[in-house]
């Protein structure tokens, strides 16, 4: 469709059932989600030229509800994609050029003549490019190129995976104009993957991209190098709670050893074992090799162990509780997951500097403003970014007004859960 048709589609609602599914919200709720598409087609224009054919794309953030550095090790792990996302104006060119201008940042340009990964691109969007193209290039596509305005509404440091959902999106795009959207939602999460490890440089697992790509509420199964996933269902604002996530202001900087730690240290007590992830050990092998186990890996290793096993089993309890309709057995799941990661994975703060404990401190300051009720957890990786808690209804606005006081204003967000993960918008 041209530009213009575009606009006009937004302004008449012929994307109005889409929006409402990626937004979670009522009819009368779109006008700004509207408007937001119409000023990205606006901007591709001034950027890329009037009257092209364009298409319209959508990834969102992800938000991870139980499974705490249980993927790695080929456990279980729930997750959902959130009504934050980026968008996308494309499109096609035929040169072997990639021109990407993301609002508030320069473009980017990228000459697919060169697929190899590029020292220079290292932990940049000109990686991610250059990788999904590449990964579509081996699977049979002829990748020629699209231009290309996004926004996104995912905040870096939030803790709902910006770098999968800007994967996700891009896998779409190349997956509209390249592979007449014959690659499916997990492929796309693998395709984004391969693009972090291989040309992004930063090892992830896959559980990010697949709850961006896929959307909506699923369990994923890792033990298999192509995960299983399962969908299930919860209305948060029907069990009368809301879904925040706090920015605890910590900050990111030099955690890779941090971060990388704990899978070496849980890999470490499965090879101890003769295994290669803990998902491949009987609970049972472990506990009875404990004594042997503490001396060869530490302490630290075995109580990472020992919350890898009890949270690859809450995850199954709080799946079985939504199933079922028991939303109180499921705070109670998260936040035993919460109690787990503080104290066993130990992924709250370092300790190496009592005056920065922000993380720590968002979850104290959120239970005591919860009062026993909903629940609170490190989201995520840990040590720094963001807390995840359920929150009343009838106090959320309390609940936001407190937080805000203390970690700044704009700092709890509150999500909704979306339906679809990434997409093209269709008429």
């Amino acid at each position: 469709m041209k530009q213009t048709e575009a606009i006009h589609a937004l302004q008449n609602g012929s994307f109005d059932a889409a929006l409402t599914l990626m937004y979670a919200c009522t009819v009368e709720e779109l006008p700004p989600y509207r408007q937001r598409f119409i000023n990205a087609v606006r901007a591709f224009a001034e950027e890329f030229g009037s009257e092209r054919e364009i298409e319209l794309f959508s990834a969102p953030g992800r938000t991870e509800l139980c499974g705490n550095h249980t993927d790695h090790q080929g456990g279980h792990v729930l997750a959902a994609s959130v009504n934050v996302d980026i968008i996308a104006v494309a499109a096609k060119r035929s040169d072997g050029q990639i021109h990407l201008k993301s609002e508030d940042y320069a473009t980017i340009e990228i000459d697919l003549g060169d697929l190899q990964p590029l020292p220079g691109e290292i932990n940049s969007s000109s990686a991610l490019l250059r990788g999904i193209s590449a990964k579509f290039t081996k699977l049979g596509c002829l990748v020629t190129g699209f231009d290309a305005y996004t926004t996104s509404a995912v905040q870096r440091g939030a803790g709902i995976s910006s770098s999968a959902a800007f994967e996700v999106l891009v896998g779409n795009i190349c997956n509209c104009f390249f592979a007449e959207d014959s690659v499916d939602a997990v492929q796309i999460a693998q395709i984004g993957q391969f693009a972090e490890n291989e040309y992004f440089g930063k090892p992830c697992g896959l559980m990010d991209q697949l709850a961006c790509s896929v959307g909506g509420v699923i369990a994923i199964d890792f033990r298999n190098p192509i995960p299983n996933f399962t969908r299930t269902d919860v209305d948060l604002a029907k069990e009368g709670y809301a879904l925040c996530i706090l920015d605890s202001g910590a900050d990111h900087t030099d955690l890779t050893a941090a971060y990388a730690a704990i899978p070496e240290e849980m890999n470490a007590v499965a090879q101890a074992l003769g295994k290669d992830h803990l998902s491949e050990v009987k609970k049972n092998a472990f506990m009875e090799a404990l004594p042997r186990l503490r001396i060869e890996c530490g302490d630290r290793a075995v109580l990472r162990a020992m919350h890898y096993f009890a949270d690859d089993e809450r995850v199954q309890r709080a799946v079985m509780s939504l199933q079922n309709g028991y939303f109180k057995q499921y705070l109670a799941a998260i936040s035993s997951s919460g109690h787990s990661s503080f104290q066993y994975l130990q992924n709250v703060s370092l300790y190496d500097d009592p005056r920065h404990m922000e993380v720590a401190l968002t979850i104290a300051l959120c239970k005591d403003l919860l009062g026993g009720r909903g629940a609170a957890r490190v989201h995520g990786g840990g040590f720094a970014g963001t807390v995840q808690a359920y929150v009343p209804l009838d106090m959320l606005e309390d609940f936001r007004t407190a937080m805000e006081t203390v970690l700044g204003e704009g700092n709890c967000h509150v999500l909704q859960i979306r339906g679809v993960g990434g997409i093209r918008l269709t008429l």
